[in-house]
């Protein structure tokens, strides 16, 4: 770097760290003041890091050579990921020291000329301001984008560090990915950013299984699908139920400190007994139950383990309460809704975008809530977390055009205020085709590449393989305290019925008939005229027009809802009432 280049930039740093940050990231600034107030150090200072003797370097990969080992493998598929070209991967110790390194052949003398190479301390006290080095010392996921380095000599580096930590809270390593490419952009690094966090969630869980693999370990997470996956808590325990270490990710979710867990009996936790908690073990551990912990949370969990017999209590076990499902949970027995959930779950890790396509009420923004509530960000809020965009085919030009330069400079700009950065993943919902609104002009086509980084077309109710299933899950959640049953012949009727509103149109028909049910059975005799209709009238074979006994049914459904109201129902139809009336007709419909 010339030397005038380096002057300018050392410049820059004393002008920011003297009060004037013009819009710096705080973390930057606080690493800048570290630099030159405590190390000492010269932004213009043009000198290579320092490597370690080769005998140090291999009593650091000695004493990390599980971590290096579990490491390997993910960092070259992180590799891969990135496309190979312009990035290396690097591994370093918890002071900043290189301890393995992936680069393409032909880029490695790019790379080492650049420092970044086996044994090199990359420590912020030696190298000022960088992604391993700081993130050190921050011990946060963080990137540093060139002339954001300390040191002018590291401004053509662009770099994305996370940390990895041990079971007990203590950092074990820090996983980076640098790039030496001038024109790598802010936008690229968020992908990487998302990238290189996931990887290192992945090194951090596969440790902690290690770690543990003689141990007792219960794994569990607010949605039962999220066991197993990334985002779940894992907590290991002795053969006397004392915890012995938990992740992150646990401490999260049941809202304690470590210290305030190891050592802890567990039953002093979930509410539920030793001994029965040991009895659900299984050695593959892969199917999860509910859990509810001592201060009422609601959990799903599975334990891995060699089970134990309960032992026999002469006093009767007392009948266990029924546990209401929770209000921000969704049912997914049917397996192609399962199978598109783990893909979406999947994507939304790597900050990809979800476009979730179904019908009116088909249950889109609660799909999109299960995979916040899944997903690493489940922490945050669902919006400042995870931006879910509802209806996207809907949105006047005006605001898809600002709506894609947010998406692209992930910067917003409040009313009288600074420019500020927003980190979310987007989910979005629309019951349109957006290619057809794209090819009528309605919609731009930039946005909808920019948001469909994965379709998911969630299935109308009259699809659905678990429509059982939902009617339990969704009556037991609307009938509250209630214990409600559905007699055979409503179940039957409920069960046939097209639901043309889908999951929100079952939904507000059973909170209807949960506050009028006066007994504990929902009757047949209970349902709207409606739905009783499509059982007590011969259903018309498929012989005949299928298409028509859809229509028939769904102005019957139409008519129901808007108490015969002509007016409403045209307008709910969207058809004129001279149209109505002469379907009506067509279909023998009188009331």
């Amino acid at each position: 770097m010339p030397s005038t280049d380096l002057n300018r930039h050392a410049r820059q740093v004393i002008n920011v760290t003297q009060g004037h940050p013009q819009g710096c990231d705080p973390s930057i600034v606080r690493s800048w003041q570290r630099c030159l107030e405590d190390y000492h150090l010269d932004p213009a200072q043009n000198i290579a890091p320092t490597v370690l003797e080769h005998s140090r370097i291999l009593e650091g990969r000695e004493r990390l050579q599980q971590v290096l080992h579990i490491a390997g493998c993910e960092m070259n598929s992180l590799h891969q990921q990135l496309s190979g070209a312009g990035h290396a991967v690097l591994l370093t110790d918890a002071r900043g020291i290189i301890l393995n390194c992936i680069t393409a052949p032909a880029e490695r003398k790019v790379f080492e000329h650049a420092g970044l190479w086996l044994g090199a301390d990359w420590s912020e006290a030696r190298e000022g301001t960088n992604g391993i080095g700081t993130c050190v010392i921050e011990r946060q996921a963080l990137s540093i984008y060139q002339d954001e380095h300390f040191r002018g000599r590291h401004t053509g580096l662009t770099c994305s560090a996370s940390p990895v930590f041990d079971p007990q809270g203590e950092l074990l390593a820090v996983l980076d990915v640098s790039s030496a490419r001038h024109a790598a952009t802010r936008q690229s690094q968020f992908h990487t950013m998302a990238l290189v966090n996931l990887s290192a969630k992945t090194i951090e869980s596969s440790y902690f299984l290690r770690q543990y693999e003689h141990q007792w370990l219960l794994r569990f997470h607010l949605q039962a699908q999220a066991v197993g996956l990334f985002s779940e808590g894992m907590l290991a325990f002795d053969g006397e139920g004392l915890i012995c270490g938990v992740n992150q990710s646990g401490l999260n979710l049941l809202g304690q400190t470590r210290s305030g867990l190891l050592g802890q009996s567990i039953d002093n936790i979930f509410d539920c007994g030793l001994d029965d908690l040991f009895a659900r073990a299984s050695t593959q551990a892969s199917a999860s139950w509910p859990l509810r912990t001592c201060d009422g949370r609601q959990l799903f969990a599975a334990l891995r383990g060699q089970p134990r017999a309960v032992p026999v209590c002469v006093a009767p076990a007392p009948v266990p309460k029924p546990i209401r499902p929770p209000m921000g949970d969704i049912c997914m027995g049917d397996e192609a809704l399962q199978q598109d959930f783990r893909r979406a779950l999947r994507v939304f890790e790597r900050d990809v975008p979800l476009l979730i396509n179904g019908e009116t009420g088909s249950g889109k923004e609660a799909f999109a809530k299960a995979v916040h509530q899944a997903s690493l960000r489940a922490s945050k809020p669902f919006d400042g977390g995870t931006l879910f965009l509802d209806e996207i085919g809907d949105m006047p030009l005006a605001l898809q055009t600002r709506l894609l330069r947010v998406l692209e400079d992930r910067v917003v700009v409040p009313i009288g205020g600074e420019p500020q950065a927003v980190d979310v993943r987007i989910v979005s919902a629309t019951h349109r085709n957006l290619l057809e609104r794209v090819s009528d002009g309605s919609f731009r086509e930039d946005l909808y590449y920019r948001l469909n980084g994965l379709e998911v077309g969630l299935p109308a109710l009259r699809e659905r393989t678990d429509k059982s299933q939902l009617l339990d899950f969704l009556l037991a959640q609307e009938a509250g305290e209630q214990r409600l049953a559905i007699s055979p012949a409503a179940r039957q009727a409920l069960l046939e019925f097209q639901w043309p509103g889908n999951v929100r149109q079952l939904r507000n028909m059973l909170r209807t008939l949960a506050a009028l049910c006066e007994g504990d059975v929902i009757e047949f005799d209970d349902l709207p005229v409606a739905i009783r209709q499509v059982v007590t009238e011969p259903a018309p074979s498929y012989s005949e027009n299928p298409l028509e006994n859809a229509e028939k049914l769904a102005l019957l459904a139409a008519l129901d809802t808007q108490r015969w109201h002509m007016t409403q129902t045209a307008a709910q139809l969207g058809v004129s009432r001279n149209t109505l009336y002469r379907k009506l007709r067509k279909h023998g419909i009188a009331r």
